[in-house]
């Protein structure tokens, strides 16, 4: 073994240490947990403003060779955000009535379903008591679920200040970044080893090369889950399709998982209603994905991480349980980064290669 390859078992094996030791500490010690969360909720905007102005750095640097950086970030607030803000007006007052509609029929939807799980109980009353033992556990399961939902559902609508007042500071942050993108980049570098100047700017550009590509054709897949799945529970009638339309374009960041984390309240409500507006709402989530799948994703992402799926299921659940859907939403860009760090590596090379042979053998 190398003593390259040595030295990066070694940084990854104290990257594994360090998170396994600092999942243990928040899961034991609830005050860290706390300091955590509120060093979270301050760096959210921060970060949230730096991924922003990394998506809309490339065009700015093209119109800056045709104005001056300060109009450049001028045309782009007008143009997007102003788009954006417009969309948000004209969509505010519709997405706030159904969350309204959809908060105030909470109670209701939780009476239908403990009703639902009541009949089932008792249909199967004739059943092994064994089994039924275990359905009782089940139910019991399902009824703790849904009452979480429904707390932290209350919960997060208590932060709705916290959300206004992020969103007024973002573009404010935005404007910075973009301003001084060349800055921090060039800080950045400096960071290397004065040695390896050249080396750790071709792995900046690498990183930016791959993550830039999926974050941006990510982003843009997301829009479009959202606007077709909005349109489509439009079509069928189903109640909230705003609001769940936004949903399911939100959790579609997340690969694999993002898609069922978007379908279940939609399918949730679509049971309070009737079996033939579940069959309606489960072929509209399916066409969804169809199309996603075999269009828009191919064509606008691409194969840009190259990473295979087992790898990035992996980092999903190893995010999910670390981190929550902060975890999961966050564990690809983590996955692209490593990987830039690992291919040059001896042993990545030849795996790549074994696997390459294999493939062409086949």
């Amino acid at each position: 073994m190398t003593n390259k390859e040595k030295r990066l078992l070694y940084i990854l094996g104290i990257a594994v240490i360090v998170s396994i030791l600092f999942y243990l500490l928040l899961k034991t010690f609830p005050f860290y947990q706390f300091v955590f969360s509120f060093l979270i909720t301050i760096l959210t905007p921060i970060l949230i403003a730096a991924i922003i102005a990394y998506l809309l750095y490339p065009l700015i640097n093209w119109l800056d060779g045709f104005m001056p950086r300060w109009t450049a970030i001028l045309v782009i607030y007008i143009v997007i955000f102003g788009g954006i803000g417009a969309a948000i007006y004209k969509a505010i007052p519709t997405f706030v009535k159904q969350l309204k509609g959809l908060i105030h029929s909470l109670p209701q939807l939780f009476d239908t379903y403990q009703e639902w799980i009541y009949n089932l109980y008792v249909s199967t009353s004739e059943f092994p008591e064994d089994v039924h033992d275990k359905m009782d556990e089940a139910f019991l399961k399902l009824e703790e679920g849904l009452i979480d939902l429904l707390t932290n559902i209350a919960y997060s609508l208590t932060g709705i200040t916290d959300v206004i007042v992020m969103i007024a500071v973002i573009p404010i942050l935005v404007f910075y970044f973009l301003k001084d993108f060349p800055k921090f980049r060039a800080s950045l570098i400096a960071i290397g080893p004065e040695n390896k100047k050249g080396h750790f700017q071709s792995v900046l550009k690498d990183i930016d090369r791959n993550l830039g590509g999926y974050l941006r054709g990510q982003f843009l897949v997301c829009l479009f889950v959202g606007v077709i799945s909005f349109l489509l529970l439009w079509l069928i009638h189903m109640k909230y399709p705003l609001l769940l339309g936004t949903f399911m374009g939100i959790t579609n960041i997340i690969p694999y998982f993002g898609p069922v984390l978007g379908a279940i309240p939609a399918v949730l409500i679509a049971f309070t209603i009737s079996a033939n507006k579940v069959l309606y709402v489960i072929l509209a989530v399916v066409s969804v994905q169809l199309i996603e799948g075999n269009l828009l994703s191919p064509y606008i992402v691409g194969r840009s991480l190259h990473v295979h799926p087992v790898l990035i299921i992996l980092a999903l659940l190893i995010g999910g349980e670390s981190f929550g859907i902060a975890g999961m939403i966050l564990a690809v860009p983590v996955l692209t980064i490593i990987k830039v760090f690992a291919e040059p590596t001896p042993i990545v090379k030849k795996m790549k290669e074994a696997w390459g042979s294999k493939k062409g053998n086949r």
